[in-house]
């Protein structure tokens, strides 16, 4: 029988412990439901789970990523969003549940890798979402900001200015941010690296009170005329917003959610799941005919052969068999035609033969070169018989033997060359 000492033993269950704890810590939650969700993952909360980094003050640069999903199921519930920019970045789980699971717990695995050691952790949120009485609000306005992403956006200060310039503009008694959805989600398209430029976010929020007179400027004919044409509209309240959020007014939506008639989808009836009974399943026998495919073998090549075939005789008769040849055709030429046309080959021929034999001004590079120390008359490159078309109208360095040797002047007062 095996024995483990103490030691051994406070070893492994500190292991067994430690596993358990990665993969069982349990986390609750409880949003309300139609009131925006948003959990960070912390990388901090991660670290302690991994080997520390081999150099000092270097723990915080391990690359970490996060995947999420619902407990034995590959992805997330339909409401619930993941972003993560890099894996030096914290993840963010945001959405807004609906009253349809109330009363349901979601157990949302979370799985973190740690890219530098290749170790993973694993801890479960469980999402309790809660019944509220302020649901829905009645009132819904759904604004698009330009110069955020969706990550910035769910940063609770800076979704906070947001909700405390909309409150200052709508005075509501109650303000809810109902959801955020990125622009990249409703076909946008993504941004150049260029300017600082962002993705975009939409961002509904609901109120109690019906929308205030700043909000229904956008309706009005003017400002709709602007929109048409591709011009930012004239609000009042705009200021209020332009110092941290840029909206664009035009893609705003007011709903009313009172006046909204709701559409009921029948469902069918599931059922039970049972298929009727259609009685035994019977087999093909075993027994079948067999097929023959010589025929349609000979449709498929005989009939594209044949029309080969005739296409192939046409073609040679026309190339072959309508040939008039040289003779008919100068039988059936009036002899004038013929003539002139002798005549201007020979003429041409002429011509020809006189222009190789013409005799034209050399160029000054060929002509005799006279020295004017020594009086020596030099040769030019070419004899007369070259061929004009080919002569080069200067002197090269190739013909060593006809340059010319330009006198020098000694001490002595003697030339020499």
């Amino acid at each position: 029988m095996l024995t483990m000492s103490p030691a051994a033993a406070a070893v492994w269950l500190g292991a067994v412990v430690t596993i358990l704890s990665r993969s069982h810590a349990d986390r609750n939650v409880y949003p309300s439901a139609g009131v925006l969700f948003v959990h960070v993952l912390e990388r901090e909360h991660f670290k302690g789970e991994f080997p520390p980094y081999p150099k000092s003050g270097d723990a915080s640069n391990d690359p970490i990523t996060f995947n999420t999903n619902l407990m034995g199921f590959p992805d997330r519930p339909g409401w619930l969003r993941y972003i993560q920019r890099t894996s030096h970045s914290d993840g963010v789980l945001y959405g807004s549940p609906t009253s349809e699971h109330v009363g349901k717990a979601t157990v949302i695995e979370i799985t973190a890798y740690n890219r530098r050691t290749f170790e993973t952790a694993r801890h479960n949120l469980v999402i309790n979402i809660m019944a509220t009485e302020e649901f829905p609000l009645p009132y819904q306005a759904e604004f698009y900001i330009k110069n955020m992403n969706v990550e910035e956006m769910l940063a609770s200060e800076v979704l906070g200015d947001f909700l405390g310039a909309v409150k200052n503009v709508w005075q509501p008694e109650r303000l809810n941010a109902i959801n955020i959805t990125s622009a990249l989600d409703r076909g946008g398209r993504v941004p150049l690296p260029i300017n600082n430029l962002k993705e975009g976010v939409y961002v509904m929020v609901g109120a109690d009170v019906p929308f205030s007179s700043c909000l229904r400027e956008v309706e009005s004919p003017h400002n709709q005329l602007r929109c048409s044409q591709e011009m930012e509209p004239v609000i009042s309240c705009d200021k209020k917003f332009r110092a941290q959020f840029h909206i664009d007014w035009c893609k705003i939506s007011l709903v009313d959610v009172n006046k909204v008639a709701p559409v009921y989808i029948p469902r069918p009836d599931p059922g039970t799941g049972i298929l009727p009974e259609f009685g035994e399943y019977n087999p093909p026998s075993e027994s079948l005919k067999s097929r023959d495919y010589f025929s349609d073998f000979l449709v498929t090549l005989a009939v594209p052969a044949a029309v080969a075939l005739v296409l192939l005789f046409i073609l040679g008769y026309t190339m072959c068999c309508r040939r008039e040849g040289v003779e008919k055709r100068n039988m059936q030429t009036p002899d004038i035609q013929l003539v002139h046309h002798s005549s201007i080959q020979k003429s041409t021929k002429e011509l020809r033969s006189m222009s190789k034999n013409r005799e034209i001004s050399w160029p000054l590079s060929t002509l005799p070169v006279f020295n004017p120390v020594s009086g020596e008359v030099v040769p030019p490159i070419h004899p007369d018989n070259y061929e004009t078309t080919s002569m080069p109208l200067m002197q090269t360095q190739a013909n060593l033997q006809n340059q010319i040797t330009i006198p020098q002047q000694r001490p002595s007062g003697k030339w020499y060359s």
